[in-house]
């Protein structure tokens, strides 16, 4: 399995849960995606996160979700 994009350090943003090697919060994304905003705006406003760590973190949580169902 592949490295986690996320990481809670309680010396970044808190704790709150953060794209790794950034300061940009995952709720972040979550506030965009339920305001109706696309990916590619929510990577225009924050440049220091990637488009695979998006996708890697949908996935992340995809698998969490899907794993609860078995």
């Amino acid at each position: 399995m592949s490295q986690s994009v996320v990481k809670i350090d309680p010396e970044i943003m808190s704790g709150a849960p953060c794209f790794v090697g950034t300061r940009v919060p995952i709720q972040n994304l979550i506030d965009y995606l339920e305001g109706g905003d696309s990916i590619d705006e929510f990577l225009e406003d924050f440049p220091s996160v990637t488009r695979e760590q998006v996708i890697s973190f949908l996935e992340e949580a995809k698998d969490s979700v899907l794993a609860r169902a078995v």
